[in-house]
C-alpha cells in the first residue's frame, strides 16, 4: 500500500498516526467522520490537525447512516435486555466498513485509524496482534475485521505508547498535543443511558424486580436501566447486598453475588481471524469486557457459534456484549455474547 486515508477523530493518536505513516513513506490524506450534531468540534480538531501537516482533508457527513448503523442496534439491543456495545457496531460498520469502501473509490490503497493494534501478514494470511501498549490496547473493539479490510487497513499506533505519541504529537505542533482521551460513548457522553434512550423517543420497558426466592419486590423505572451486576441505584429494600442476576421479559432478576458466576457462556455471531472456521476444540484465553486480562479457556465448537468453558468461573458475563478469544498476543477472533451462561 503506497497511499493511505487515515480515519482522523480530532485526536492525538491520529495525528501522531499521519506522522508516523509519512515517516514510513505514504502518501497521506486525513478525513473525518461527521457522525452526529455534536461532533463538529471534533471535525474542527481533526482539520486543523490536517492544516498544520500539510496534508489534504475530507468530511464525510454520515450522520444518517450513524443512526441506522449504530444508534438504532444500539437502542434494540437495549430494548431486548443485553447491553450492547456500539463502538463494535461503529467499527464494523462505519469506521471499517464504509470508510474503507470510501477510501477505496477515491484511489487510496487503504486507511489506517488511531487504534492501538497491529496487523502482520503471515504465509498469506492477515493477522491481528495487540499492541505493544497492552494498557491502551483496542483489540477487543476489532475482533470482526475480515480478511479483506485487515488487507486495507494500517494501525501505525501499534507500536508506541500513548506517552510517545504525545510527545511526538508535541514536537510536530500539533494543537491536540495534550487533548485528553475520549472516555464515553460518544453520543452518550454524560454516561446516562437510560435519559438518552428516553430522549431518542424509546419507552422503557416496564415489570417487577423479583427478589432471589421469586418474591416481587416491586416495580422497576424501566428494564434498560439496569445490567447485569449492578448493585446501586436498585433503591430495593432487603436485609442482604443483592445484585442484577439476569431479566426475565419486563421483569430484572435480583440475587446474590455468588449467582452472577459463569463458567460455560454460549457465543454467536463469531468471526475467527487466523482461520476460517473451528472444527475442533481449542484452547485459548478469553476477554468477555474491555479488559486488559484475558481468562484461560476451551473453545468448543456449537450449533450457532462457540461455547466458551472457562477454567475458573467469570463475573457478570453480560448478553450482547462482546467475546474476544486471544492465543497470547494474537486475536484468534470474537463474536457476541448470547446468554450470561452457566456454571458446570
Amino acid at each position: 500500500m503506497k497511499r493511505i486515508l487515515v480515519g482522523m477523530s480530532g485526536g492525538v493518536d491520529s495525528a501522531v498516526s499521519v506522522l508516523l505513516l509519512r515517516e514510513q513513506g505514504y502518501e497521506v490524506g486525513g478525513a473525518t467522520m461527521l457522525l452526529q450534531p455534536c461532533g463538529f468540534a471534533e471535525a474542527e480538531d481533526a482539520e486543523r490537525s490536517a492544516m498544520t501537516l500539510g496534508i489534504c482533508f475530507y468530511c464525510f457527513d454520515w450522520q444518517a447512516e450513524f443512526r441506522r448503523q449504530v444508534i438504532e442496534p444500539f437502542e434494540t439491543v437495549y430494548h431486548q435486555g443485553g447491553t450492547p456495545n456500539p463502538c463494535i457496531f461503529c467499527n464494523k460498520t462505519l469506521k471499517f466498513g464504509k470508510f474503507l469502501e470510501k477510501a477505496l473509490e477515491m484511489g487510496y490503497d487503504g486507511v489506517a485509524t488511531g487504534h492501538y493494534a497491529r496487523v502482520r501478514e503471515e504465509q498469506g494470511r492477515y493477522l491481528l496482534y495487540t499492541a505493544k501498549d497492552l494498557a491502551k490496547d483496542q483489540t477487543y473493539m476489532l475482533y470482526h475485521l475480515t480478511q479483506q479490510q485487515l488487507a486495507h487497513v494500517v494501525f501505525p499506533m501499534g507500536d508506541y505508547t500513548k506517552e510517545e505519541a504525545r510527545a511526538k504529537a508535541g514536537l510536530a505542533g500539533l494543537p491536540v498535543a495534550s487533548k485528553r482521551d475520549s472516555q464515553d460513548i460518544c453520543f452518550i457522553p454524560d454516561g446516562d443511558y437510560l435519559a438518552f434512550l428516553k430522549a431518542d423517543g424509546v419507552v422503557p420497558r416496564p415489570g417487577r424486580f423479583i427478589g432471589p426466592k421469586g418474591e416481587d419486590l416491586g416495580p422497576h423505572k424501566g428494564q434498560e436501566a439496569y445490567t447485569l451486576g449492578q448493585r446501586r441505584g436498585l433503591e430495593v429494600a432487603y436485609g442482604e447486598r443483592i445484585y442484577v442476576v439476569g431479566k426475565r421479559g419486563g421483569d430484572v432478576l435480583l440475587g446474590p453475588n455468588e449467582r452472577l458466576y459463569s463458567t460455560r457462556v454460549p457465543v454467536g455471531d463469531v468471526n475467527f481471524i487466523p482461520f476460517d472456521t473451528l472444527t475442533f476444540p481449542i484452547r485459548a484465553q478469553a476477554k468477555v469486557r474491555y479488559t486488559p486480562n484475558a481468562e484461560p479457556c476451551t473453545i468448543h465448537p456449537a450449533q450457532n457459534g462457540v461455547i466458551l468453558e472457562f477454567d475458573r468461573p467469570q463475573r457478570a458475563v453480560t448478553p450482547g456484549q462482546a467475546a474476544v478469544f486471544y492465543d497470547g498476543d494474537l486475536v484468534l477472533g470474537g463474536g457476541t455474547i448470547l446468554q450470561r451462561g452457566e456454571q458446570k
